[in-house]
């Protein structure tokens, strides 16, 4: 059987299996509890991105190592470049940060509220 939308499958996947660190964030960003939407897992073109605010035009991205060399080098760059050209702004954690500073996190991400 062959998938329509291959993007949506796999952010589906990554909704139903998320990681740890994207559980813990998503409880503080859920339900408009910084009074703005946000979303899980969403796409702009081939990329997908952990959390977007759209009234903000805010990505949020989380990273372990085992992002440490996807979003590093020349890959990065183009993904990046390609995010900014659509006026969206990406603020990036690790997940050491969200399991060991949860509130210096949420207050970065409400500077750009």
């Amino acid at each position: 059987m062959e998938l329509k939308n291959p993007i949506k499958q796999i952010r589906k996947k990554l909704r139903n299996n998320p990681t740890p660190q994207e559980t813990i964030l998503w409880s503080r960003l859920k339900n408009n509890q910084l009074g703005f939407k946000f979303r899980r897992q969403h796409s702009f073109g081939k990329y997908i991105v952990d959390f977007y605010c759209k009234e903000k035009k805010l990505i949020i991205e989380l990273d372990g190592w085992q992002h440490k060399e996807e979003f590093s080098g020349e890959n990065e760059k183009i993904r990046a470049e390609f995010l900014e050209r659509k006026g969206l702004k990406v603020l990036r954690f690790w997940n050491n940060e969200i399991n060991n500073n949860l509130a210096g996190v949420v207050f970065e991400i409400k500077k750009y509220f």
